[in-house]
């Protein structure tokens, strides 16, 4: 799908696609929680190489996605370059060992376990991105309030995400309606030919007014909701939500092993054995 940055209201035909959003919102914060626990190379890049497979199944515009890649990586090589003049043995504390590979002067060095470290900071950032991505790429507004309230998210919250995410396309069209019409009128705004000054400032302009414009259709959704009795229930259902296929049920063996080697992944590594250092360092 070529929109498929933006916020998908029509479910897509791919195998992830066609799961429910119980499925789907279970798995995604199933594997974050993987992610955030571990920093453990050995669980932090199968799940990466698996959350990359996940994205490439869904089918997503490369272009777009190799953009944002390219911001991602950019982000995280500042984020360790700064990291490194501030502390440039910070492998040390990490990893429990120093082993300098090249030294610049008494305080800058490079050494084994810093690269290391930028390594699995590196896999647990993409990993972590890259499921984001396919999580939302594949879920719908309803979906996932359906999904939030499996998990036992209060309904009325999970309807405001659902609103929320339903009018980040209609706020996207019409900037780009509004943008178009200012440049037929000879109001100039291509990044050649305009400053970059100019540029925000007629930015702002076009979008407080559509963020105001859209406080008051969010107020009017707010009344007419009111006005059916919405919120007098303990529950509610949701008619995007169906019943398990068999390939939910196949996803749900998945999440649930997911599940349990969380669990014990947690009880064991983080409680029972913590390691005296925080990364997993297999020369240590």
């Amino acid at each position: 799908m070529d929109n498929r940055l933006l916020i998908n209201l029509i479910p897509g035909k791919t195998f992830i696609d066609k799961l429910s959003g119980t499925t789907k919102v279970r798995t995604f914060f199933i594997i974050i929680l993987l992610f955030i626990a571990s920093w453990d190379i050995r669980v932090i890049a199968p799940l990466a190489i698996l959350s990359m497979l996940f994205l490439i199944s869904i089918k997503p515009n490369w272009k777009l996605m190799a953009l944002f890649f390219g911001i991602m990586l950019f982000s995280n090589v500042f984020n360790f370059a700064l990291l490194w003049l501030i502390k440039p043995n910070y492998g040390l504390t990490m990893c429990g060992s120093s082993t300098i590979i090249y030294q610049i002067n008494s305080f800058y060095i490079i050494t084994t376990e810093m690269l290391w470290y930028f390594l699995v900071r590196l896999l647990k950032m993409m990993g972590t991105f890259i499921i984001s991505l396919v999580f939302i790429l594949s879920i719908t507004p309803s979906e996932m309030a359906a999904g939030l309230n499996s998990i036992k998210v209060p309904y009325k919250i999970c309807t405001i995400v659902s609103i929320a995410l339903r009018y980040i396309p209609d706020i996207t069209r019409d900037y780009q309606n509004i943008r178009i019409s200012m440049q037929t009128r000879g109001m100039e705004l291509d990044a050649k030919k305009s400053k970059l000054t100019t540029r925000l400032k007629q930015t702002v302009l076009i979008l407080v007014p559509l963020i105001i414009t859209s406080f008051e259709r969010v107020g009017n959704i707010a009344n007419a909701m009111d006005l059916r009795g919405y919120g007098k229930q303990k529950t509610r259902t949701y008619y995007s939500e169906h019943e398990e296929t068999k390939n939910d049920k196949k996803a749900k063996v998945f999440y649930l092993a997911l599940g349990l080697f969380l669990i014990g992944y947690i009880v064991i590594a983080r409680i029972m054995y913590p390691g005296p250092f925080e990364v997993w360092y297999p020369w240590l």
